[in-house]
């Protein structure tokens, strides 16, 4: 055999581009990941075994941050406010995904001025949290709001909202849930333009309609929408600070801060630059959004091994 005949060898590349072109696709994204997600909760968590006040020379003081947080009286009280405010936030933002999906499933419909309704609800999501913070705090005004307008109307008293330890918390929950729900439904829109008309057909001949057709046909196809909206949610819920720097500065009387705020408090506010002791809070924070995420994502992976 001549050497012309010799077949010439693949190289190492050419044999694997279909294995690495996705790699090379995704390494932009993930080198951003690592430099500005992956690297700085390493170094938050490293921080918050110091003291520090951001000028001069570090302490290292072990876990005392976190001990502070536990123990110190001082500190205390505003931690497990801002833990319970925290809770509440998470446990009412989630209305926000149903609410979402029945708008979506409205949207969804062939009727007269859909574009309309569109427009309208997808507005909150456009507009900034900070915009939001300011409808909501004068619509809540005791002295103009029109939420005191309506309840005068009716015969009612006039509610402070926003300065009662009572409700303050819950009003800035209700301001957020409007953009939150318009978030959920764009989500729902998308997932829904995805349903398998087939499968609806298939359910109507089988007499499915109605509650049991969402049930059973269109939520299970639903699925990766309700886990992006879930996990949206939940950050959202664990990480709100715009809206309550807006509108109460965490007030009144600490009543309505959250850990995010507490944790800016703490560490960029006048109440004294804490660096190692906003970082703790900023840990803790982290590890309640990881026990969620990773719960809704072990879920996720036993119902895909079902299947």
């Amino acid at each position: 055999m001549s050497a012309v005949d010799v077949p010439e060898q693949e190289s190492w590349f050419h044999r694997n581009q279909q294995r690495i072109a996705p790699w090379l696709f995704l390494a932009p994204g993930l080198l951003f990941f690592m430099v500005y997600v992956i690297i700085p909760v390493f170094q938050s968590f490293n921080l918050s075994l110091y003291e520090w006040d951001g000028l001069g020379a570090a302490e290292y003081v072990g876990f005392r941050n976190y001990e502070d947080l536990y123990w110190e009286w001082a500190d205390r009280d505003a931690f497990y406010i801002s833990l319970k405010n925290n809770l509440i936030w998470l446990l009412l933002y989630l209305a926000a995904i149903p609410a979402g999906l029945f708008i979506a499933l409205f949207l969804n419909q062939t009727v007269w001025g859909i574009r309309l309704y569109k427009s309208l609800f997808f507005f909150p999501f456009v507009i900034s949290q900070v915009v939001v913070g300011l409808v909501f705090t004068w619509f809540y005004d005791p002295t103009f709001g029109l939420l005191n307008e309506f309840l005068g109307f009716f015969g009612l008293g006039r509610l402070n909202v926003l300065g009662d330890e009572r409700f303050v918390t819950y009003g800035i929950i209700f301001a957020g849930l409007w953009p939150q729900t318009a978030y959920c439904m764009i989500l729902y829109l998308t997932g829904l333009n995805a349903v398998d008309p087939e499968q609806i057909e298939a359910g109507r001949l089988d007499g499915a309609k109605g509650a049991r057709m969402l049930w059973h046909i269109i939520l299970p196809q639903l699925r990766p929408a309700t886990f992006i909206a879930f996990v949206v949610t939940i950050i959202g819920a664990l990480r709100s600070f715009d809206l309550i720097s807006i509108m109460t500065q965490g007030g009144p009387f600490g009543s309505s801060r959250v850990l995010a705020y507490y944790m800016f408090e703490v560490a960029l506010s006048e109440y004294g630059f804490r660096m190692g002791y906003g970082a703790a809070i900023a840990v803790i924070l982290f590890l309640i959004m990881l026990c969620f995420i990773a719960y809704f994502l072990w879920s996720m992976y036993r119902e895909e091994r079902g299947h």
